[in-house]
C-alpha cells in the first residue's frame, strides 16, 4: 500500500480548499472585472459621441476640437472609430461606413443604444446616439455612430485578472511554504516520540514520560499501557519457565532413575515391578505437564465476545458426567442444582470444563478420605450467575485461601501439583468472572461467578 508522509497529508488537507476557494475568487474577479470593464468601456463611447455632437454643433461639422481628437485617439486604450449623418441622410463627418445597425434596434433612440457587431472582419462594441442639433443651417436629430475594437476590453480584462491570478498565486506559495515549515517545527516532538520508541526493547519497556502534544497523549497513554501489559506478560513468561522448570526437575529426574532401574533390573520380575513404577511416574509428569500448559493457556489473550454463547447449565452437567466417568471406582456422591431456564454466558466452553473439572478433581485429592458428598448449585442473580460447588472433606483454613489459589500453591503436603484451583482462578478472570473460596463451618465451597450473556 502507498503511505504519504503526514507533512505531506497535512499540507495536502490545508492547501486543497485554498487552492479551490482561490479558483472561486478568481472566476468571480473575471466576471466582476469583465462586467466593470464593458461599464467603463461603454462610458467611453459616450462620451466620445457627446464630444462629437458638441464639435459638430460648434464648427458646421467641419473639424473636431484637438481635445476631442485625443479623446477619439485614445479611449481607454485604444482608438475609436465615428460616423455622423444628418437628419436627411446626408453623411457629415467620419468613417464612411459604420457597422451595420441590428434589425432590432429601435428607430428612435432616446436612449444610447450599445450593440455588439462585425466590422471589417473584427468584433466591435458600437454605440449609436441620436443628439438634437443644427448643423449649416440644418436642425434636427443626428445620428453619431461610434466604436472601437472588442479586443481593447478583452485585453484590458486578461490584464486586470492576470495579476489578480499572479497575487492569488503568491499568496497560495507563501502559505505553501510556511506550512510546510510550520509543519516541521510541529512534528518534531512526534520525531522526539519516535526515537523514544525506538529505545525501548524486549528487555527495556519502561513508560514513555517524555513531553508531547495534547493531541499526541492518548496515543502515549495508549502505548504505554501497551508497554506495561507486555512487560507484566514477559514477567509472568519467565517466571512461569522458571517455576515449570523447577516442578519438572524432580519428576523427570525420577523418570530417568526409574528408567535406569529397568533398564539394569535383575531379573523378570524386577523389570516387571519397576516398568509399572516407571509408567505410573511418567503419568503423573505426563499430568503435571498438561496442567502447566493449561495454567498457561488460561491466562492468553482476552476472551473473543464475537462467538456464539454457551449454555453454562449444559456445560455444567457434561462436566458433571465427564467426572462421574473418570471416578466411576470411587463411592464419593454427586448432587446438581440447576435452574429450569437456559444460564447463556461467553466464553471458551473447553477452558470453562477444565476449570470445573479442576475443582472437582481438587476435592478428590485435597478433601481427604472423609469426602463422600459433593454438591453443584447454579443460580442466577443480579446479571451475574453463580455456580457453588461444595464439598465435605477437610475444608481450607480462610488463612490458606490466598496460597490455595496461588501457582504451585498447596496447604497441605500430598499429591498433585497445585495448580488445580490456579488454573480454573485463571479461566474465571479471563471469562471476566471470579473465583473465590468462603468460609464454611465444614468441607470446602468454592464459588464461580460469570457475567450473563445481554447483561
Amino acid at each position: 500500500m502507498r503511505s504519504h508522509s503526514l507533512r505531506s497529508r497535512l499540507i495536502l488537507i490545508i492547501l486543497a480548499p485554498l487552492l479551490l476557494i482561490s479558483l472561486v475568487a478568481g472566476a468571480w474577479q473575471f466576471r466582476t472585472t469583465t462586467l466593470r470593464a464593458e461599464s467603463i468601456f461603454d462610458r467611453g463611447l459616450l462620451s466620445a459621441a457627446l464630444a462629437i455632437s458638441r464639435d459638430i454643433a460648434v464648427s458646421d461639422g467641419d473639424a473636431l476640437s484637438p481635445a476631442t481628437r485625443r479623446l477619439i485617439n485614445d479611449t481607454s486604450g485604444g482608438e475609436l472609430f465615428y460616423h455622423v449623418f444628418a437628419p436627411d441622410g446626408v453623411f457629415v463627418t467620419g468613417y464612411s461606413t459604420p457597422p451595420i445597425l441590428p434589425k432590432a434596434a429601435p428607430l428612435r433612440q432616446t436612449e444610447p443604444y450599445y450593440f455588439n457587431a462585425r466590422y471589417q472582419g473584427q468584433d466591435v462594441r458600437v454605440l449609436r446616439f441620436q443628439d438634437g442639433t443644427t448643423v449649416s443651417g440644418i436642425a434636427g436629430i443626428f445620428n453619431i455612430t461610434v466604436w472601437q475594437n472588442a479586443d481593447v476590453r478583452s485585453s484590458f480584462v486578461r490584464e486586470v485578472v492576470s495579476r489578480s491570478f499572479a497575487v492569488i498565486a503568491l499568496l497560495i506559495l507563501s502559505v505553501a511554504l510556511v506550512v510546510w515549515f510550520g509543519v516541521g517545527l510541529g512534528l518534531r516532538p512526534l520525531l522526539d516520540l519516535e526515537k523514544a520508541i525506538a529505545k525501548r526493547s524486549p528487555t527495556e519497556l519502561e513508560p514513555i514520560r517524555r513531553p508531547v502534544p495534547i493531541e499526541a497523549r492518548g496515543l502515549v497513554d495508549t502505548l504505554n499501557r501497551l508497554l506495561d501489559r507486555i512487560s507484566r506478560r514477559i514477567s509472568s513468561k519467565d517466571e512461569f519457565i522458571s517455576n515449570a522448570a523447577h516442578q519438572l526437575r524432580n519428576p523427570v529426574a525420577g523418570v530417568l532413575a526409574l528408567a535406569e532401574a529397568v533398564h539394569n533390573a535383575p531379573n523378570a520380575q524386577a523389570s516387571k515391578q519397576r516398568s509399572a513404577e516407571l509408567v505410573q511416574a511418567a503419568r503423573e509428569t505426563s499430568i503435571l505437564t498438561n496442567q502447566l500448559l493449561s495454567f498457561e493457556r488460561a491466562g492468553g489473550k482476552e476472551l473473543d465476545q464475537s462467538g456464539e454463547p454457551l449454555d453454562l447449565k449444559a456445560l455444567v452437567e457434561q462436566v458433571v458426567y465427564s467426572f462421574r466417568q473418570q471416578n466411576a471406582d470411587t463411592k464419593i456422591e454427586i448432587s446438581l442444582g440447576l435452574p429450569e431456564a437456559d444460564v447463556r454466558i461467553q466464553g471458551d466452553a473447553v477452558m470453562l470444563q477444565e476449570a470445573i473439572l479442576n475443582i472437582l478433581t481438587n476435592s478428590v485429592v485435597h478433601g481427604g478420605s472423609r469426602v463422600s458428598k459433593i454438591s453443584l448449585d447454579l443460580s442466577c442473580a443480579r446479571g451475574q450467575a453463580v455456580l457453588s460447588i461444595r464439598d465435605d472433606g477437610v475444608g481450607i483454613p480462610a488463612k490458606d485461601h490466598v496460597e490455595a489459589v496461588s501457582r504451585f500453591g498447596q496447604t497441605r503436603g500430598g499429591p498433585g501439583s497445585g495448580l488445580g484451583l490456579p488454573i480454573a482462578a485463571r479461566v474465571m478472570k479471563n471469562h471476566g468472572g471470579a473465583l473465590r473460596i468462603e468460609d464454611v463451618s465444614s468441607g470446602t465451597m468454592i464459588v464461580l461467578t460469570f457475567p450473563i450473556e445481554g447483561d
